[in-house]
């Protein structure tokens, strides 16, 4: 199966209230981990990395490897490149076979974003890429991109309108009160803000620190309109820590099969919590095989 682009798969997942489960992956071990899941529970699932990702493994070497999984677990796959801010990245990822970039000029004006959008959506929509844009400042850290608490702003939901008009962009991230990373206390989403966006756009949104927040708030979001559900930390924190519990446990155990399998296991049990919590369990359907 060929990778897909993330545009119809969202489309539909609005349109009937569940949500995707957008992973980010730091391996190539890590793809096959959130695919087998994904097969498991039999769910459309979209594969992700961050600009740093893209420059340690390779766009291509990831495109590849993404495909191959793909194909071997028969599983509707998007791959998006995340939170990107360098055109030329963009470029390379979309040579390289992605199917989604996000183009992130949320930290420039209104106008700027838009112009950079564009610039974006005309290299992208011809090949049929999903392009996701960001309206607001979601805070915390991305790579290299950090938003301080203070510096954190809400999208306004009628600029997320005329920003949708004036790009087309296919989704778009409003910023909406939670922050990339794990939450020292309980995220303050702002679930009217979400609804009022919503009912002004028609194009899937996207939640962005989508790790840590309590399942029953990312079900509300993703009823409100949040069709992509972004989740990074907490997958890589759960085969981390296992590898970590493995040598604390097993200091002498060198062999990478053991804790790998350790790792494996918790990242798949992982997956599978996520992509119930967002109701995509079973939505494999025969047009996207």
């Amino acid at each position: 199966m060929a990778l897909i682009s993330t545009t119809p798969m969202l489309e539909k997942a609005r349109a009937d209230k569940h949500g995707i489960v957008a992973f980010n992956v730091h391996s190539f071990d890590s793809i096959f981990w959130v695919l087998e899941a994904a097969s498991d529970l039999k769910s459309p699932v979209i594969l992700q990395t961050t600009v740093g990702t893209v420059k340690s493994l390779g766009a291509k070497n990831i495109a590849e490897v993404a495909k191959t999984a793909s194909d071997h677990y028969g599983i509707p796959t998007g791959l998006h490149l995340d939170h990107c801010t360098d055109f030329e990245v963009i470029k390379e990822a979309i040579r390289a076979g992605y199917t989604s970039v996000m183009i992130d000029a949320s930290m420039h004006p209104f106008e700027e974003n838009v112009s950079r959008t564009n610039e974006v959506i005309k290299l992208a929509k011809s090949l049929g890429v999903n392009v996701e844009a960001e309206l607001g400042k979601v805070g915390g850290v991305e790579d290299d991109i950090v938003v301080s608490e203070e510096d954190a702003e809400k999208a306004i939901p009628l600029e997320c309108k005329q920003f949708v008009e004036v790009t087309g962009v296919s989704t778009l991230a409003p910023a909406i009160g939670t922050a990339h990373g794990i939450y020292k206390g309980k995220p303050n989403i702002d679930f009217e803000r979400i609804s009022e966006i919503a009912n002004l756009v028609n194009v899937p949104l996207v939640l962005h620190g989508g790790s840590a927040v309590p399942d029953e708030d990312v079900r509300r979001c993703v009823s409100l309109g949040m069709a992509k559900v972004n989740v990074s930390t907490e997958l890589k924190n759960a085969y981390s820590i296992a590898i970590r519990e493995h040598f604390e446990k097993n200091p002498e155990s060198l062999d990478p099969r053991a804790y790998l399998q350790k790792a494996k296991d918790a990242a798949i049990e992982m997956a599978k919590s996520k992509i119930r919590m967002v109701g995509s369990e079973n939505k494999v359907v025969p047009s996207f095989v």
